[in-house]
């Protein structure tokens, strides 16, 4: 594990690219000229990856404030989370979840928080496992693919 570096920026939205799907995204798939990775609201070092012993990046964990105000200072909020398809089932996901656990407890935060897409059954299942729980539902939040999906909200104390 290891926070992200600027030079990243191509790989991490390559990686972003290959992993897209309705089952997560709620977003449009990306189209040509591609948006850079990192922004002024998503930064290199709000990002934990997940790297081989070569330097291959397996995937990624986002892990910011959900507000700029002081009266949330307490939380961190996982924000994104996506693992290379030929890393999914060997456990990168669950590390990236617990390295997100102890770096927000390492910048002090009390709660993190997270948003999963009610049909994400795989994502939904990996966070139980590790701790959170359903702290609200938004019925049909998000029409994708023709169908309405609930957006859940998970958290747990730290």
């Amino acid at each position: 594990m290891r926070l992200a570096l600027p030079e990243d920026d191509e790989t991490l939205g390559g990686l972003d690219r290959a992993t897209w799907s309705t089952l997560h995204a709620v977003t449009p798939r990306a189209r040509p000229p591609y948006q850079p990775f990192f922004t002024e609201n998503s930064e290199p070092g709000d990002h934990l990856l997940a790297v081989t012993g070569d330097g291959r990046i397996l995937g990624y964990v986002k892990l910011a404030r959900p507000t700029p105000l002081a009266s949330n200072a307490h939380v961190r909020q996982i924000q994104g989370l996506a693992v290379a398809t030929e890393a999914r089932g060997t456990g990168v996901g669950r590390l990236l979840i617990r390295a997100a656990v102890e770096e927000a407890r390492r910048r002090g935060a009390l709660r993190l928080s997270l948003r999963v897409l009610g049909h994400n059954t795989p994502a939904r299942r990996l966070y139980e496992a590790e701790g959170f729980v359903v702290e609200g539902v938004q019925p049909g939040e998000f029409l994708l693919d023709g169908e309405y999906v609930d957006d859940v909200l998970m958290g747990r104390t730290l």
